[in-house]
């Protein structure tokens, strides 16, 4: 049984996954109680929730709802930005980033639409939602690291 949870109206989503239990929600606290999933997989999520704090935030739910969980999010300093495919941009300001993702007609990437993580940044967020023993795998992509995987190990087999 999967279940997911997304702040738009999901009319496409359920026509191409119909089997799929799709929950809207109000971006902040997730409407489910304590460990309702045996696991939760947030794939490329944390960076679009929001500042530092939305982050520690959706950390928190996210622990608070499932007993296990993985998430993935992109390396900050990773070179090419994943979501746009432009190089170096997302280390400027964000006021000179926008003005080069607006030039390269990538609107849609400018604003409040991501915030990039370092692997240290991603520790601290995850020490301040009180998550107990993260294990973050990097995948690499030749020297660089591409993203991390956080995966919660405070969880022992049942």
């Amino acid at each position: 049984k999967i279940t997911a949870l997304g702040i738009q109206k999901p009319d496409k989503f359920l026509e191409r996954y119909p089997k799929v239990q799709a929950v809207t929600y109000d971006g902040r606290n997730f409407p489910f109680p304590d460990k309702h999933f045996d696991i939760c997989w947030s794939n490329a999520v944390l960076e679009h929730v929001g500042d530092f704090d939305r982050q520690v935030h959706f950390l928190k739910e996210v622990a608070r709802v499932s007993k296990r969980f993985f998430i993935t999010t992109p390396n900050r300093f990773f070179p090419i930005e994943v979501h746009t495919k432009v190089p170096v941009a997302h280390y400027f300001p964000t006021r000179w980033r926008d003005r080069i993702y607006r030039f390269l007609g990538k609107e849609w990437a400018t604003g409040e639409y991501m915030h990039l993580l370092s692997k240290r940044t991603l520790k601290q967020a995850l020490t301040e939602a009180g998550v107990g023993h993260p294990v973050i795998i990097e995948n690499h992509i030749g020297p660089f690291v591409l993203d991390f995987v956080v995966i919660d190990k405070s969880i022992k087999e049942e």
